[in-house]
């Protein structure tokens, strides 16, 4: 594939995003994306079959982006509090830069949209909780620690956080940030989250 046709898939995608964010809840048309990007809707084909594989190339985005940067942050963090405080930071603070992606993340974006875009956006979060159960799971080998109220019911409570925090943005019309007062809200759920042994 060249890299003038990748350019144009991230130009197209970069667009989506963009009416993502300015669009305030109105459906998303390939006529107007076409617009937007300065190319006929024969052009927006060209790139990417369908509507719903645009969406996907923002997911793949939204995927890459986050898994690439937990990973490295699970590799060279040892301390457990710490890898569950960063982890979830990278999130909001990815939330916060992307507002656009936000309304994918709620899947506000995807009413009436197919129903393979909302499970990809489901799936995003289970890894998410995934990694967070591992993550807490460790904490008892490595630093003495367990969980206040067990593995799932920890990792569950910090997704909802997460999600709670991304949703509250986008009905603010990204005016509350996702960052807002984390750093307070962490410092409490820090000290409940886990106990010695």
């Amino acid at each position: 594939m060249s890299s003038k046709k990748n350019d144009r898939r991230t130009e197209i995608l970069q667009a989506l995003a963009h009416m993502l964010e300015n669009s305030s809840g109105a459906r998303i048309t390939t006529a107007a994306l076409a617009k937007q990007v300065g190319v006929s809707e024969a052009a927006l084909y060209r790139h990417f079959p369908s509507k719903a594989k645009m969406f996907e190339g923002l997911i793949e985005f939204i995927e890459e982006s986050l898994f690439s940067r937990i990973h490295r942050i699970v590799q060279e963090e040892s301390h457990v509090l710490m890898r569950v405080e960063m982890i979830i930071t990278l999130i909001l603070g990815f939330a916060e830069q992307n507002p656009g992606l936000c309304r994918l993340l709620t899947a506000d974006a995807l009413v009436g949209e197919t129903e393979r875009l909302r499970t990809r956006i489901t799936q995003v979060f289970d890894r998410i909780e995934t990694q967070l159960k591992q993550v807490i799971r460790e904490a008892d080998l490595k630093q003495g620690l367990r969980p206040a109220m067990g593995v799932a019911p920890c990792a569950n409570v910090l997704i909802a956080v997460v999600e709670g925090k991304i949703r509250h943005y986008v009905r603010s019309g990204f005016s509350v940030k996702p960052m807002d007062m984390w750093q307070q809200q962490w410092a409490v759920l820090a000290q409940s989250l886990m106990l010695n042994r």
